[in-house]
């Protein structure tokens, strides 16, 4: 009787109380996303690409072509992943992630100087990465939340955020200090002490917590609805537009930057400074998500995000890579980290994860062509020329593409008019 009466007392408390059990799930997944494949993959690579390179040899393309391959097989894997989080308790998907990326991520450090053995680590991390990263927790987190989605969505990504602003820093000065292979294997470290135990106490489902019934029906709309309807076919190539320039512009940041004359501590300082601005971008985007229609505040942001990318064009100081590190960080909001708000208020949550893990399909393909272009522009010419000027074109397509997207529909379980 006990557990009932504080089963019910807990379901009256307000999604705006501090003492709401979903903000603990949510504060939980942020510390995790700290060490999500995002913050310590993505935002690492460009500050590794120079010491593999200058000790095995390596082209530049060579390199990217490594991180190709992961963000290629993340865009195999990731409907899969949806699939299971939709069918399974986020857990049993989260926990065997989180344990392969790690060690996958220590195993950098006994690199050889083989691409194969190169290429295959990131095969494997790319095979569970997502499980790790924002579409393997958005799904737990956004299931507690009705009012306040974009704002619990917002504290996950912040997560990425903070990872994005100390990882790059971290690793240079783990780099410097005890040189690469140290930095993998304390970086690897991170993720398992981290990741494993917060994801084991506090990431689940509202229906798993006890707070309603699992026998609860899922409002949504099912896939093959969403999959006929406008507005997906617009955030899927709003998506893929926006990763070509974004991803490539974040692994080869820290390269064009010392290029151009520029430390390696102050280049890790400037993607420092993105990290911040993208933390920053990420708290106030989910503000905005909760009061204004999604595409809209969107579009906004990417246009702050081409902008960016025009302007390391034209960096030759910390100063310029400082002033565009801000643009491209805010920017990053209204990529990716606007999808699942936008997946949850148009199909709602009985296909979500499914929904969810096809977005990155499309995202992390074209993820893969921006940083491979780039190194080869690079081994061809030896200097990156216009090559960002022509990065930031798909993104302003990207946000003019969000003008095409339709009104929310009245409720979760109303699908689209395909």
């Amino acid at each position: 009787m006990s557990s009932t009466t504080n089963s019910l007392r807990d379901s009256q408390i307000s999604e705006s109380s501090i003492h709401y059990e979903g903000w603990r799930v949510a504060i939980a997944a942020q510390v995790v996303a700290f060490v999500c494949f995002a913050s310590v993959v993505i935002y690492t690579f460009g500050v590794f690409l120079k010491p593999l390179s200058a000790e095995f040899g390596w082209s530049r393309e060579e390199v990217s072509r490594a991180f190709g391959i992961t963000a290629m097989t993340i865009a195999v894997s990731s409907p899969f992943l949806g699939k299971l989080l939709d069918r399974v308790e986020p857990r049993k998907v989260l926990l065997p992630c989180f344990a392969v990326f790690g060690l996958a991520f220590m195993s950098l450090g006994f690199l050889n100087g083989t691409l194969w053995h190169f290429y295959l680590l990131f095969f494997v991390i790319g095979i569970v990465g997502n499980g790790t990263t924002q579409m393997g927790l958005s799904r737990p987190v956004i299931s507690w939340f009705h009012q306040k989605q974009g704002m619990a969505l917002s504290l996950v990504l912040a997560g990425v955020g903070v990872g994005a602003i100390v990882m790059p820093m971290l690793s240079q000065y783990l780099i410097d200090r005890f040189g690469w292979r140290n930095a993998y294997f304390i970086l690897g470290g991170m993720i398992l002490i981290i990741g494993l135990p917060v994801t084991a106490r506090w990431i689940c489902n509202q229906s798993e917590s006890g707070r309603i019934r699992s026998s609860q029906p899922v409002h949504g709309v099912e896939m093959k609805v969403a999959l006929r309807s406008r507005a997906f076919w617009i955030l899927v190539a709003t998506l893929f537009l926006s990763s070509v320039s974004a991803n490539g512009a974040l692994t080869h940041l820290v390269s064009l930057l010392t290029d151009r004359g520029i430390s390696p501590a102050e280049a890790a300082l400037a993607a420092s400074i993105l990290g911040g601005a993208s933390l920053l971008g990420r708290l106030v985007s989910g503000w905005l998500l909760d009061r204004f229609w999604g595409p809209g505040v969107s579009m906004v942001l990417l246009f702050l995000l081409a902008t960016g990318v025009m302007l390391l064009s034209r960096v030759d100081s910390l100063t310029g890579a400082a002033i565009a590190a801000v643009f491209i960080g805010i920017g990053l909001g209204g990529e990716a980290d606007v999808t699942p708000v936008l997946l949850s208020r148009y199909y709602g949550f009985k296909a979500f994860g499914s929904l969810y893990g096809l977005t990155w399909t499309f995202y992390a393909m074209a993820g893969a062509l921006g940083p491979v272009m780039l190194g080869r522009i690079f081994d061809q010419a030896g200097f990156y020329g216009t090559a960002f000027d022509m990065l930031a074109i798909p993104v302003f397509l990207s946000a003019l593409l969000m003008l095409w997207m339709p009104r929310y529909p009245d409720t979760s379980n109303r699908p689209l008019q395909p």
